[in-house]
């Protein structure tokens, strides 16, 4: 077991950083958002998940104030897609550094599809998608105090879509959608097998409750 501090590693032994790899498997926040201006953005981000559930809290963290997390900010509403494994080279396209306000839904060749209480659209192809509207952002510091250039976005989930076809014996099909999730380095992976854990008795949630 070797031991270093993150800017002190041994670049001949690890010449990549290995932390995001070592925080892997993280869920995809293929994130689309709509400023009051009415322009577009979908872009997938590394840093997502959730956060709460009851309320149920989503976020994403923007390395940089870019297109979703300012449009986010400026309409106070997003919406979370599920990246799949049949969309993977779409949701890689949406990554793509367009200029700013330039549409990743054409660039990609994906339909759009209506959400119900937020004006931002949702990806037609994905399996699911939730709707959430901006509760809080956070400008991220480090440890001495100093700010960052990372924005944590934080988002209440107010409506969910999800396809039926994909609903048997009242849960989701996750294997079924086959969602990716982002690993280290250039990798990804995909959910295509699970097992149960039971908790101990008295440890909270149900195994149901997720």
């Amino acid at each position: 077991m070797i031991f270093f501090e993150p800017h002190k590693r041994d670049r001949d032994l690890l010449p990549f950083d290995p932390f995001k790899a070592m925080i892997a498997p993280r869920p995809v926040g293929w994130i689309a958002s709509r400023d009051r201006g009415g322009r577009v953005n979908l872009a997938p981000y590394s840093f997502f998940n959730a956060f709460s559930g009851e309320p149920p809290l989503v976020g994403f963290c923007s390395e940089g104030l870019k297109d979703s997390a300012s449009f986010a900010l400026d309409s106070g509403e997003f919406v979370w897609n599920m990246a799949t494994y049949d969309l993977r080279e779409k949701m890689n396209m949406t990554s793509a550094p367009l200029e700013r306000g330039s549409s990743e839904f054409n660039h990609a060749g994906l339909e759009t599809a209506p959400c119900v209480l937020v004006k931002a659209p949702r990806v037609a192809a994905s399996p699911c998608a939730l709707e959430c509207k901006v509760t809080q952002h956070v400008r991220l510091n480090d440890k001495d105090g100093a700010l960052t250039e990372r924005y944590l976005v934080l988002g209440q989930v107010i409506g969910l879509h999800v396809d039926e076809r994909f609903i048997r014996d009242g849960i989701i099909d996750i294997l079924a959608m086959k969602p990716i999730a982002r690993c280290g380095y250039q990798d990804y992976t995909a959910v295509d097998r699970l097992f149960p854990i039971r908790r101990p008795q008295g440890a909270g949630n149900s195994a149901a409750g997720g």
